[in-house]
């Protein structure tokens, strides 16, 4: 008898690889054709991890650091984490967790129930919509446009919350957009979660130090509101470190032993030797964080200004992250050089690609169409060529 054929399940059913990974192998393959394909679609530093960080994690292997390490991450670095965090909390709040991105699987993993809600701000982080989907939960997104500076507005935020609501997913700086909240912004949000106490709120701040205005963290702004909140952070973006794959969550003590649970049965504690790692990078040397985001900030406004030259691009300035969101819409409608018309965002994309040898991402990916992100986080005179080239592109279009 024939073996049966493969049957993914319900909650695995709608996930497949995100449009961000599916266009960086599209690059990939051009590139091995022997095109000279430059990709600027991932999130990524391209400065090296701080020596003093890699010694330590060469001293922690050397002295033997490597044995299963505690489930909720070790006492050492989660005290690090705590005295850091920029508001009080205890040890016993922090889950150190394999990257970012696991702290939010463990939280929505935790606490959502078939038909639970979480409202989430558009544009945002493709993964977001995958993971509550997984959960099997509904993501409520609310379309903030460039004109509102992709902030979600007090009146959104009322208009979304329903009684199925369990989440606000906030993020600050944010993805793809580079919008970041001030303190006033999260206290006039807080106002409205203080109206409905059964909504809580994760406030993802993996850019909180790729920042060039003050940051405020939502804690901060609204400590009354700690009882319901956990803070997303990591050492991934501001020091270099995506492939350690280490990043924590700050929340109510309830919320992180259910977490660890959920943890507990699928990868059990971050990996020893990156633990080491992020606490040599939280406790020692910090004067690569200005360096770089002054690099940073520099390449932002190199890339701001010369897209906002080209016709038919509109392109604002982020306040954080490395990333700029900017509308293609004025060239939506035009004519490539074969005569084909440039349908949506995605159909832009794609031309750039082809034409112009740069890989973005459409805006539909991150729930707003009409946009393209295009990520800084490259040497400079990667991004001079690129943006040469898609300037020479977008003047090839024909009204």
């Amino acid at each position: 008898m024939p073996a049966a054929s493969f049957k993914r399940s319900r909650r695995a059913a709608s996930l497949s690889l995100s449009e961000i990974v599916r266009i960086s192998e599209a690059a990939r393959a051009l590139r091995a054709e022997g095109r000279d394909v430059l990709t600027f679609g991932t999130g990524e530093p391209d400065f090296p991890t701080p020596p003093h960080v890699i010694e330590a994690a060469h001293q922690a292997a050397l002295g033997g650091q490597t044995s299963y390490p505690p489930t909720q991450g070790t006492p050492e670095l989660r005290k690090a984490i705590a005295t850091q965090a920029g508001f009080d909390c205890d040890p016993a709040q922090v889950i150190v967790s394999t990257g970012a991105k696991q702290v939010l699987s463990n939280a929505f993993s935790a606490s959502l129930d078939p038909g639970d809600e979480v409202i989430v701000p558009a544009p945002y982080w493709t993964s977001y919509g995958d993971i509550i989907d997984f959960c099997e939960a509904t993501l409520v997104p609310v379309a903030c446009s460039a004109e509102e500076g992709f902030l979600l507005t007090p009146a959104a935020l009322e208009a979304a919350i329903t009684d199925k609501t369990r989440w606000l997913l906030l993020n600050t700086p944010g993805n793809p957009s580079g919008a970041m909240y001030s303190e006033a912004d999260l206290k006039a949000l807080a106002e409205v979660l203080r109206r409905h106490p059964h909504v809580w709120v994760i406030a993802d701040e993996i850019y909180q130090h790729i920042a060039y205005a003050p940051f405020t963290s939502f804690v901060v702004a609204a400590p009354d509101l700690a009882e319901r909140t956990l803070i997303v952070n990591g050492v991934s973006k501001a020091h270099a470190m995506t492939g350690w794959r280490l990043g924590w969550g700050i929340g109510p003590v309830d919320l992180v032993k259910a977490m660890v649970a959920v943890q507990g049965q699928s990868t059990s504690g971050a990996s020893s030797i990156s633990q080491a790692a992020a606490l040599a990078a939280l406790q020692g040397p910090q004067d690569h964080l200005p360096t770089r985001n002054a690099a940073f900030r520099e390449r932002r406004d190199r890339v701001v200004a010369a897209l906002n030259a080209m016709k038919g691009i509109e392109c604002p300035e982020p306040q954080g992250a490395f990333y700029v969101f900017p509308s293609c819409k004025g060239a939506i409608g035009k004519r490539r050089p074969d005569g084909s018309v440039i349908t949506d965002d995605a159909d832009f994309c794609d031309y750039i690609l082809n034409e112009a040898n740069v890989a973005l991402v459409p805006g539909r990916a991150f729930g707003l169409p009409g946009h393209f992100r295009l990520s800084y986080a490259y040497a400079m005179a990667d991004l001079e060529t690129g943006l040469a080239r898609i300037g020479t592109a977008v003047d090839a279009l024909a009204e």
